[in-house]
This record gives structure tokens, sequence and C-alpha cells, in this order.
């Protein structure tokens, strides 16, 4: 019996594994309590996949009887991989955040395809998540526990850059296998420096690490030796590089990858623009290893401190005013639609060209900001402020970490990527945002205003949901605490879900047909005997005409005056 609910547990987490590939494409940011206005650490999480469908996971706290035993099955594919033992007790989860405010993200970076295959090896890197939240009061104690699953258990994933969180603490790992023949994986963790930020977005990050300070790094102890083995380092440890020994940046690296990153980092931090040569993905090479020269720092230091919202703001992203600006060239259309449809590369005439890859993306499943408050009990401490499709277009929500319901807009099983369902926040938002793509530069302001308002009231609410939780709580009323953060959490999510619903309403009535429908004091204008306005018909712009002529002639040119 025990075994069963253990396996129905793994499967309410993999319902949407099966032939999916979250990591593809994953921006992460991380946030020390140094660096935030009131003290909270924060990790962003992106889950970019063109097969992924948002959901929001949910594992309870659970009593394990002597001897039951895990199933693991790789989170990419659904494909069983093995058993390991379960302890006697396992933590809730509440998507990527458990109820000791641990939160973690990952980015999938490759890396050298020799070590990408590891035969008989069982732990891939969404159950080495997952299982760690399971287990881990601090992001030390996720670190010890995802080594040593791989340690015991071998590694079935390509490289991977994990960021792990809690109330104190903030670190960036990196791990990739070994390749076959060998059990396990050579790793690097490192601790950010408070007061700073760091990210990664598919391109390992960590270079150069300190091999004398156990207080802020953790380290395989053989992450240099296998190097030397494989012949593929020769120099001091000192100048040992993670990154540019087992997942060297190349162009892709710094243009898909690495410029996500930056463009994050500029909407907070100055001084930035000197590392845009190399994001555009000019990587130079020199010195003694013949490492790249070049590369941005692991973590920057911001120009103030970030609230919520300037972190949620990070996600937002573009280009925006950048070499990269995804606005600004004709594959933006007439209307300026920041995205490009996939695939991410092109050919003309034997050249190969490239769409640009931003954080905010049409293919994101769901986005979080895990948010971590060392001031309050940890079930009222930790919010997952949970999103879904598109970072730009979505409503961060607050889902409390101590929360024992998921809502029904958010709900696993609520439809899938081939099942519209009426009440799925998932469905509803990319209703929405596809809609807008036909025509942003005057859709997005009317969603950004719904968005705002309902984030503002989110955050708004925010110290009063804590201060009433925590009188539940000190009044040793727990159950009754958890209760009202369940219910608010639910309630709001699903509130925001039914807002949108009658967004994406509004939209097809305004924007129907190519045209701009009028209003007047937030009513859609009628004339004296009640029939529609004649709308707008603000048509394309000049420069798009311009393109239009030069690529037609004369076959559109009138001749003869208009007649109507």
């Amino acid at each position: 019996m025990i075994k069963n609910i253990q396996r129905v547990i793994g499967l309410s987490l993999l319902a949407l594994a099966a032939s999916v590939q979250v990591s593809i494409g994953c921006t992460n940011f991380i946030i020390t309590k140094g660096a935030t206005i009131d003290g909270s650490t924060m990790i962003t999480y992106a889950a970019d996949s063109h097969t992924l469908y948002g959901e929001l996971y949910y594992l309870p706290a659970r009593d394990n009887a002597k001897g039951t035993m895990r199933d693991i099955y790789e989170w990419d594919t659904g494909k069983f991989l093995g058993r390991i033992p379960e302890l006697d007790h396992t933590y809730s989860v509440v998507g990527n955040m458990n109820e000791f405010q641990v939160a973690l993200g990952e980015t999938t970076y490759g890396g050298r395809e020799e070590l990408q295959k590891q035969t008989g090896a069982i732990m891939d890197y969404g159950s080495l998540m997952y299982i760690a939240l399971q287990r881990s009061k601090t992001a030390r104690e996720a670190i010890e526990v995802m080594t040593s699953l791989v340690d015991k258990y071998g590694y079935a994933s390509e490289g991977e850059s994990f960021s792990i969180s809690d109330p104190n603490e903030a670190w960036i790992m990196e791990m990739i296998g070994k390749g076959e023949g060998n059990k396990g994986a050579v790793w690097v963790a490192q601790r950010i420096p408070d007061g700073y930020i760091s990210g990664h977005a598919n391109q390992a990050r960590i270079t150069t690490f300190p091999m004398n300070d156990e207080a802020n790094c953790m380290f395989a102890k053989d992450v240099i030796s296998f190097a030397h083995e494989k012949g593929w380092f020769e120099g001091k440890n000192k100048d040992f590089s993670f990154s540019d020994v087992y997942a060297p940046v190349d162009f892709s690296g710094a243009r898909f990858s690495d410029a996500r990153v930056f463009c994050g980092f500029n909407k907070v931090c100055s001084g930035m623009k000197q590392y845009e040569p190399y994001v555009l993905g000019n990587v130079k090479h020199d010195g003694e290893n013949k490492f790249p020269s070049n590369r941005m720092p692991l973590w920057v230091k911001p120009d103030k401190k970030l609230s919520l919202q300037d972190v949620i703001g990070m996600m937002r992203d573009h280009y925006e005013g950048t070499a990269l600006d995804m606005t600004k060239d004709v594959g933006a259309g007439p209307y300026k639609l920041p995205y490009r449809w996939r695939p991410l590369t092109f050919k003309v005439d034997s050249a190969d060209y490239v769409n640009e890859r931003a954080i905010s993306t049409q293919q994101t499943g769901f986005s979080f900001v895990a948010q971590s408050r060392s001031w309050l009990p940890n079930p009222i401490g930790g919010i997952n402020w949970f999103g879904v499709d598109d970072t730009y277009s979505t409503c961060y929500t607050p889902m409390y970490c101590g929360i024992t319901e998921i809502p029904e807009c958010f709900k696993v099983g609520n439809g899938d990527l081939l099942t519209f369902s009426e009440t799925s926040a998932f469905w509803t938002f990319n209703l929405v945002a596809n809609f807008a793509y036909l025509r942003y530069d005057a859709m997005i302001p009317y969603i950004q205003k719904v968005q705002k308002a309902l984030e503002d009231k989110f955050q708004a609410y925010t110290p009063s949901v804590d201060m009433a939780a925590q009188n539940l709580w000190n009044a040793g009323k727990k159950k009754e605490a958890l209760q009202f953060l369940t219910d608010y959490s639910v309630n709001q999510a699903n509130g925001m879900t039914h807002e949108w619903k009658k967004l994406s309403q509004y939209l097809i009535v305004k924007f129907m047909d190519g045209n701009i429908k009028k209003e007047k004091d937030g009513v859609f204008e009628r004339t004296e005997t009640g029939m529609p306005v004649a709308p707008d018909q603000p048509g394309y712009p000049d420069w798009w005409k311009k393109k239009v002529v030069e690529d037609t002639g004369d076959h559109l040119k009138m001749i003869g005056k208009p007649s109507h």
C-alpha cells in the first residue's frame, strides 16, 4: 500500500513529464537577502519548453513505513529509472519550494557530450531537485542531498546549473556527469556573497573558485583531478575553471544564454555595457589556458536594494534598450512584436542567422519568484509567486509555501497541452497572449494595466495576510493558520484567472478584425441609436508601408483616383 502511495506522489509530479523537456531554455536569477529591500532571499525560474504545460505541483508531507522504496522517473521523459529507499519522513513541497522555505530552480547547459550519458545511473536532475526539497531544511542540506544521491546512484542527465536558496543563503551549483565507465558527477557550489545577485541561463557560469573557503564554496573532491585524467586541463589548480573545462562557452552560449543573464543584470546594475560585445557572441580567448577573457562576472552588486517588483521586472525582458533589442528590426513586424517563432536559427543563401532568445519568450510553461523571509514562521515566510505562460504577460500570484491545497486554475490534470480547459490559468493566459501577438504594441498596454493592478493588490495585501496568519500561529492555532493561507492563496489564484478571462473577452471586442473600438468613460461607445461608433483603423506604420512598396514595386500602385 505504501509503495503504491509513493508511486502516486511521484506520478503527480510526472503527469506533465512524459514527452516533455522542461529545461530547454530556462532562465534563473539568484538574489541574496542583503540585496533586497526587505531582507528576503529570492530565486527566479522560467521553465521554458514548447511541450510544457503550466501547472503547480504539490507533494504533501508524509510519514513513510520502514522499508518504503521510491520509484525514480526521468523528469524529461517519464521513463522509469530505478528505486531508492525513502526516508521515514518527507517534507511538503509547493511547486519548487518546501515548507522550510528552501527553493530550487535549474537551467540545462549540456556541457561535454562525452559526459552526458552514464549507463545504470538513476538520478536525473528533476528527481534530484524534488527529492532534495522533500529532504532538506536549508540550502546547504539540499546541496548535500543532491550530491550524495549522485555519488551513490549515478547521474542520469546533462550538465545542469541549479539555483538553491533558503531564508538566509543563496547558492549556485553546477554539475555534470562523469560519462560512461564512471559513476556520479563532478560539481562546484558557490554561495552568492550577501548584497549581490547572480544568474544562469543554459550556460555554465562558475569559472575559478576558492578551494579553501568551506563556508562559501563546496565541490567534488575530484572535480579537478578528473579533468587532469581526461587531459582537458593541465594548469595549476588555482587556475582551474569549471565552466571553461566542462562546458566551454561559444557563440551560442554567449548569444542565446549569457545574454539573458546580461539583460537581467542590466535592469538593476549600471556598468553592464562593457559586456555587450561578449553577449553578442564575440568571445575572446587569450592567456595561458586560452580561456575566454571577456566573460561576465558570476555575480554583480545592484545599484540599489531590490524590491519584489524589481526582481519580477528582471524576468520581463526582450532586450529592450540593448544592441539585441527585438523590437527594432523588421522581424518585429509593423506592431513591434518582440518574439520570433522557432526554430532558433535559420539559413539564407548558405549563411546561418539567429532569432534572438530573450528572457520573456512565448514557450514558457510556468515561472516563479520564490521569496524566503527569515523573520516569519516557515510556512508563512515562504511565498512562491507563481505564473503561467510568457513572463512578460503573466501575473505572479502568491502561493504560500505552507498551503495544503492547489488552486483549481493551477492544479495538475486540469487540462494539458493538447486538452483545453476553461478553468485552467495556462489556457486562459495563452488566449490573451496569443491574441496580443497579432497587434502587440496596441494590446500589451491593456494587458499590463490589469497585470499591474492585480500584482499591486497581491503585494499590498501581503503584510496583512502575514500578520493574520502569524497571529493564528503564535496562538497555537497552526492548523488554522495553514488553512487561512490555503484559502487566501486559492482564492487569489482562481480570482486572478477569472479576471484574465474577462480581459480576454474585452480584448477580442476591442481589437476584432484589425479595428480598434472607441471607448468613453470605460464603456464602448454607441451612437444615439445604439449602434457601435465607427472604430479607429490605424493601419500600418509608414516604415512598413515603404517596405511593402519596395517589395511589390508598382503592383499595388493605384491608377486614377480612389472611389468609395
